[in-house]
Parts: C-alpha cells; structure tokens; sequence
C-alpha cells in the first residue's frame, strides 16, 4: 500500500516547502560561504608604486638642492605680487573669454551667412595658431602700427598703449573666446529645441529665450569644460613671461638669475600653481554640484562630507 505522502521529484509536500510529512520543523537553508575573490595584482602594483615613490624621494634627498630656499621666498614680496598679476591676468582673459565666446556661439548658430562665417572664421584663426605667437604678436604691434587712432575715442603711441599687461590680456582673452565659443555652442545645442519652440509660442523674442530658458539650462553641460578652460588658461598665462610680463614664471626666472638656485624658484613657482589650481578645483566642484541640482537624483558629497564619512562611518549632513 502506498503512502499518500509520497513525493516525486518535483512534489511539494502538504504544508509547503521545508516542512517533512512527519510535521517536524523545517530544516533552516545552509549558510552561504562568501569567498571573496582575490586581486594578488593589486598588492603587486601597490609595492610598485610605492617603491618608485621612494626611490624619487631618494634622490630628491639627495639631490645637490637649497631646500632652505624653497619658503624663503615662497612668501616672499616678489613671488605675492607675482601671484597677484597671474591672477589678475587669469580672471580678466577669462571673463573676455567667456563673453565673447557667448556672443561667437550665438553668431556662429545664427541663420544669418555672414555673421555665421565671422564666427567661424573668428574661432579658426584663433585655434589654428599657438598662443605663444599671438602674444608674440600683440606685444610687436607697434612694428606696423606706430600710432594708435580710434578718432575721436583714443589716440596714443602704440608703445604706449600696448604694454605687456595689455599684450597678455589681449592675447589670453582674444584666444579664450574661441574655445570658450564651442564650448558655449555645445552648450546650447544640448537643450532641446522644443523649449525654443515653446518660449516662442508664448510670445518670448529669441534673445530673451536665450537669456532667460536655453543658458541658464545649458550652463550644466557648459560648467564642467568652462572651468577646466579657466584652471589651463591660470597655467597657459605663463607665456607672457616672454613679453616680460610680471607673473609666476617670469619672477622666477629673474630671482633665478640673480641667485642662481634656478630649480628651487621653479619649485616656488609650481607650489603656487599648484596652490592656485587646487583651490579653483574645489570652487569649481561646487558649482558643478549646484547646477546637479534637478538633473540627478542625489548630488555628489562634498569634500567636506567625503572626510567626514571616512572617518566616521557615515554620511555627513
């Protein structure tokens, strides 16, 4: 006589899973063993690294340097009011930079041939030559214009008006806006053209369209390549020290020559890029985080709140 509890292979007994005909309780599932998977290379390319990092701290130890030199003049007077001019230089190119590279994108999107053709044209000359030329050439334009006459607006020695300030800031700024113009066109073509095309059915000019819905929309695709424009232009204004521009470079140059610890002034130099770079970098992270806002779920932590969650375990508020 066959048991009525009896079970094929595939029959769930009365009572549901893990429950035996006998009604005893129901046997727990295994534990799984989690075995994490070993990464051996991981530990190779660490001691790598590490050993390359101690051989250069090696030789650098032993390198015929003046460290002593290094925060002499690292706070020095010449090396603050160099810092001060490369800034000045950065922050003013840039804001031509960026305004008239606003104003080439919209000529250069325009309908209209001959404004589209300056704008293209425009960003051509500007990207197909080096910088280092362009200032070149700013600075020697009083070869070919000795004179400078606006008519009734400005007249004066081209000596007098084109100083290396000015040959930097016109050489930066004219060149920024030609990057900054794709960077800014790229901006705006990534916006949809339906919110155009609906500020235009409610009755919005398009300058006011593109003041008031498509920038303010496109600055979160035009932030990220714009500050990394401003932090190269910071680095790039070094340039001008070849048409004696008092900035980083060219101040250490001339302490250099005058001391002859030629390395250790470099040293100062990039400590203040590096200074320079890493607080615009921070800057820069922050403002890219505010305009996340609507287009992510949960904006990215700050530094801030990195630290702290390293260090206690948890998110910082």
């Amino acid at each position: 006589m066959t048991d009525k509890y009896a079970m094929g292979p595939s029959d769930t007994p009365p009572g549901g899973p893990g429950v035996t005909k006998t009604g005893s309780a129901p046997t727990p599932p295994e534990a799984i063993k989690a075995i994490p998977v070993r990464h051996p290379w991981r530990w190779v390319s660490a001691v790598v690294v590490l050993g390359l990092l101690i051989l250069l701290g090696m030789a650098f130890a032993n390198a015929d340097l003046a460290w002593g030199d290094i925060p002499e003049y690292l706070l020095s007077e010449r090396f603050i009011d160099a810092g001060l001019n490369t800034l000045k230089i950065t922050v003013l190119s840039f804001i031509i930079g960026m305004v008239l590279g606003i104003v080439l994108a919209v000529m250069k999107l325009s309908k209209n041939p001959v404004v589209s053709l300056f704008a293209n044209g425009y960003i051509w000359l500007f990207r197909g030559t080096p910088v280092l030329l362009q200032l070149l050439i700013w600075y020697n334009l009083a070869l070919i214009f000795p004179v400078l006459n606006l008519g009734p607006i400005y007249k004066d020695e081209m000596t007098e008006f084109m100083t290396p300030f000015m040959a930097a800031l016109l050489g930066l700024g004219l060149n920024q806006a030609a990057y900054m113009a794709e960077v800014v066109r790229a901006g705006i073509q990534s916006v949809d053209e339906g919110q155009t095309e609906a500020s235009h059915a409610l009755g919005m000019s398009s300058g006011k369209t593109m003041r008031r819905i498509v920038l303010p929309q496109a600055m979160r695709v035009i932030i990220p390549p714009a500050g990394n424009q401003f932090i190269d232009l910071l680095k790039t204004s070094s340039l001008a020290s070849v048409i004696t521009y008092t900035e980083l470079t060219q101040v250490a140059k001339t302490i250099s020559s005058e001391s002859l610890n030629v390395i250790e002034m470099y040293f100062v130099a990039a400590i203040w890029y590096l200074f320079f770079t890493s607080v615009f970098s921070i800057g820069q992270y922050y403002i890219e985080r505010h305009y996340a806002k609507g287009s992510v779920r949960s904006l990215p932590p700050t530094p801030w709140q990195k630290i702290k969650k390293s260090l206690t375990g948890r998110a910082a508020r």
